[in-house]
């Protein structure tokens, strides 16, 4: 089971993890070793939650495929270790944004108090600024 959170799991054998051949330079240890990941995790076809699966399927990310794929490439370290841990979290990380709904601000008029005190302000700035002029 890869834990995202205290209430939220989902198993392992939902998530298809391939290693491949790393890009890039990194000397002979490239072309020799798989060890960069290749995470794949269907949105649809998994356990999570209705109301995650459609904020993640709504989400706009390029790691999202149009078929509600997440596909992950980890190939920032050497080992394969350390780039299928760095898979998983970007992929809890991903699954966490949704969980938390942001509700819209709600507009609210100033207080009297608060406009009367900016009024204040604005004429006391004003007459500074008239006191620097030059008088003739």
């Amino acid at each position: 089971m890869f834990e995202i959170s205290k209430n939220l799991s989902i198993p392992l054998s939902e998530i298809d993890i391939s290693a491949i051949r790393s890009q890039g330079a990194g000397g002979q240890n490239v072309n020799k070793v798989a060890t960069a990941i290749h995470l794949r995790f269907d949105i649809v076809a998994s356990s999570l939650p209705d109301r995650y699966k459609e904020r993640l399927i709504q989400l706009r990310d390029r790691r999202i495929t149009t078929e509600g794929v997440v596909v992950i490439k980890s190939q920032e370290h050497r080992s394969q270790e350390r780039n299928r841990a760095e898979a998983f979290d970007r992929l809890g990380s991903l699954i966490l944004s949704v969980a938390v709904v942001v509700l819209p601000r709600k507009l609210r008029t100033p207080s009297q108090g608060q406009n009367r005190r900016r009024l204040e302000e604005k004429k006391r700035r004003s007459q500074m600024k008239a006191f620097r002029k030059i008088v003739e």
